[in-house]
């Protein structure tokens, strides 16, 4: 079994307990303001990426690069206007995702956040939390002070890795948003580096 698949069986053990933490989040703090959804469209780290309303209406989506190693992705909002700028640089042995908003606010993400299936991960410019499963994008966004921002998770039936966000904070909807299309984005790298590995591997066996 190659790592991939090993990475998605760990991914699908743990999506149904993380699933479950989203779901304690609405009884320990009450119902979102609102849901957003977004898909995550595998074998295809390009393709764009939308995020829309409860009604099917559009509010974000992605314009990538097509050259792999720049990473970079813009978040544009329905009118088509730049939310924010998603860019990835290989540091060592890892790689550190950027995040800059339309108005300068920026911070930073790494691939680092999947070494483990749950976890606790600070974005440290922001003073907010990752409370979950990053792996399978299943996990609680809390801000500095332990008020939840969001609560991203798959539905429990899904044909096309459909997710949810739960929006507790609407003045951060911009970020928040941002936050979830960077790790989907880097998930789907993840997954694309990890088939083309085992490709490799596979042909000089």
């Amino acid at each position: 079994m190659g790592l991939f698949s090993m990475l998605k069986d760990l991914s699908d053990n743990v999506n149904d307990a993380a699933d479950s933490l989203g779901r304690s989040t609405v009884v320990d703090y009450g119902e979102p303001a609102y849901t957003l959804y977004t898909a995550l469209k595998l074998g295809d780290m390009h393709a764009r990426i939308d995020v829309t309303d409860e009604e099917g209406n559009v509010k974000y989506y992605t314009k990538s690069s097509i050259i792999k190693i720049k990473g970079k992705t813009e978040i544009m909002d329905a009118s088509g206007n730049v939310v924010a700028n998603l860019e990835k640089k290989p540091v060592s042995l890892h790689e550190i995702h950027y995040v800059t908003m339309a108005d300068g606010t920026s911070f930073t993400l790494s691939n680092e956040l999947f070494h483990v299936a749950e976890d606790i991960t600070n974005i440290e410019e922001l003073g907010w939390q990752l409370r979950g499963n990053m792996l399978g994008l299943s996990f609680n966004l809390v801000d500095g002070n332990e008020e939840p921002l969001a609560t991203v998770g798959k539905k429990a039936v899904s044909i096309h890795d459909r997710y949810y966000i739960d929006i507790y904070q609407p003045d951060h909807e911009d970020m928040i948003v941002a936050v979830v299309i960077q790790l989907e984005k880097m998930l789907e790298a993840r997954r694309d580096n990890e088939s083309s590995s085992t490709i490799t591997f596979g042909s000089n066996g």
